[in-house]
């Protein structure tokens, strides 16, 4: 028996490949003596049940109730003491130490030739027991095993306990030896769900239905953003893949249904970084007969309640920072952020000034020169600005409201204040959560802005949007007035999970290929 199956860590057992040599030997004795791999196993009970169920008993209790049971799982600890053996099992029944149940076994229990066997058994194999339940000396809740069987035999050594996976970008290749090791890592993607579900629910609960849209779309809308591109063969045209569903979710709101919501992937091909994975999650939600202010009270609701549900309390630690989600949001408009955030330099600055705001920008190191900022108006400026010095300190949630209409393509015109549409941005931790607006429903100004919209695309604005004909046709129809918002459910995440990388709650991240 090598080290390797006591526990000890591998690289100080044996080079990797050997180990590897050592196992694949092993299956083929397997092979030899019939199925390698059966597929009859039906285990009746799961770590977490039997720990919630029978943890507080007493061994004299157990004792009595002789509580039989069969559970299956990865071995992950293992250990020979003489006559017996111990080993844990670990099942997807919980996270941490929950989703673990002990099993003990000698000759007399399962079979001198079978514990012999047992005891080549390697950590990582997937194994089968059926027994008792017991209590050992030191109090933990354990299985004597009246049988035994090895369902899955693993090939490859699992990451020793001392250490673990300590080199990230291993951990986002290799997610699936990630999940086995990590109890943090399970914890992430166990919230992940929980929160995906409780938005889901309270959306539902407030009369939404929901809905799905295509994701291969023949024109890209509803954002600026590059999109990915493909071929479509049967119909030998260019499609690309979904950058927002805004537009068609609008397009129902057309149809007669008041209140939709999606909980959808999408694709754009842009950089990625701690905040950004060219395939993402957000939720976006359309309401008739609301405006951006319903929608920013709205939102909060929204995430308060994801908030309370995942992780207990309105009052979040992020990376360090105390976030609270409980009280109403801040509201602040671009130019009053930068104010506020952005120094004590601009506290009296003009920055309704464009060659001053112009200026600024160059000596922050910003490109003036080409598309989007290239002829830029004020409003345009006053955001790239703000972005630069006040974005990333707006660590408590904070609305920013009235965006400039050269910005916001689709967002309704405030009839008080020309230039100014009726939309926000929500940032939490310094980084934008959500985004949503009164939407404009004119279709002669939405056509106008996708000339415009186009135009610039010709100029060299490569995120600039395209002529939707057919989605102005719709609102030809008549769209009733509403709002609609989308909340980017991966960065919620990261908040509620005190995660530091999107690529922590994403399962499979994008990454370049190591070839």
């Amino acid at each position: 028996m090598s080290d390797e199956t006591t526990g000890t860590p591998p690289a100080a057992a044996a080079d990797e490949n050997q180990i590897i040599t050592e196992r694949r030997a092993k299956l083929a004795r397997l092979r030899e003596r019939g199925v390698a791999f059966p597929n009859d196993a039906r285990p009746s009970h799961r770590a977490a049940d039997l720990l919630e169920h029978y943890g507080f008993k007493t061994r004299e209790e157990l004792e009595a109730e002789q509580v039989q049971v069969s559970v299956a799982g990865r071995m992950v600890l293992k250990r020979v003491q003489g006559k017996a053996s111990f080993a844990t099992l670990q099942d997807g029944s919980g996270t941490g130490s929950r989703g673990r149940i002990q099993l003990w076994m000698n000759d007399a229990g399962i079979g001198a030739e079978l514990h012999a066997e047992f005891k080549h058994w390697d950590l990582g194999d997937i194994v089968a027991a059926e027994g008792v339940l017991f209590k050992t000396m030191k109090g933990e809740l354990s299985i004597r095993c009246g049988a035994l069987r090895l369902l899955t035999k693993s090939l490859r050594p699992l990451p020793d306990k001392f250490h673990g996976l300590a080199d990230p970008d291993i951990r986002y290749r290799q997610r699936y030896v990630d999940l086995i090791v990590t109890g943090e890592a399970r914890d992430t993607f166990v919230a992940r769900s929980r929160t995906i579900d409780t938005v889901r629910q309270f959306m539902r609960g407030n009369g939404f239905l929901e809905v799905e849209t295509p994701m291969l779309h023949p024109i890209p809308g509803g954002a600026a953003a590059r999109p990915f591109v493909t071929h479509h063969n049967a119909l030998d045209q260019e499609m690309f893949l979904r950058i927002a569903p805004e537009l068609y979710l609008k397009r129902l709101l057309v149809g007669g249904f008041e209140r939709v919501f999606e909980i959808n992937r999408s694709f754009r091909n842009e950089g990625i970084s701690p905040r950004h994975n060219p395939e993402f999650t957000m939720m976006e939600f359309y309401a008739a007969y609301t405006d951006y202010r319903w929608l920013m009270d709205f939102t909060e609701r929204v995430l308060r309640e994801a908030a309370v549900a995942t992780t207990g309390s309105a009052v979040l630690s992020y990376q360090g920072q105390r976030i609270d989600l409980e009280p109403p949001f801040a509201r602040l408009t671009i130019v009053e952020a930068i104010r506020v955030h952005g120094g004590p330099q601009y506290a009296t600055a003009r920055l309704d000034d464009p060659a001053m705001l112009r200026e600024e920008l160059r000596r922050l190191g910003v490109d003036l020169a080409t598309p989007p900022l290239a002829g830029a108006g004020i409003g345009a400026l006053q955001l790239a600005l703000f972005e630069e010095v006040a974005e990333s300190k707006l660590v408590q949630p904070t609305y920013i409201i009235d965006y400039p209409v050269e910005v916001s393509p689709l967002a309704r015109e405030s009839d008080n204040h020309p230039g100014i549409t009726e939309r926000f941005e929500l940032f939490i931790a310094g980084r934008e959560i959500a985004n949503g607006f009164s939407e404009l429903n004119d279709p002669e100004d939405q056509a106008a802005r996708f000339r415009a919209q186009a135009e610039a695309k010709e100029a060299g604005d490569q995120e600039a949007m395209y002529y939707d004909e057919d989605y102005i046709r719709a609102l030809e129809y008549g769209m009733p007035p509403a709002g609609g918002c989308g909340i980017g459910i991966d960065r919620l995440i990261m908040l509620l999970t005190d995660s530091a990388s999107i690529r922590d709650v994403v399962l499979f991240p994008a990454l370049k290929r190591l070839d």
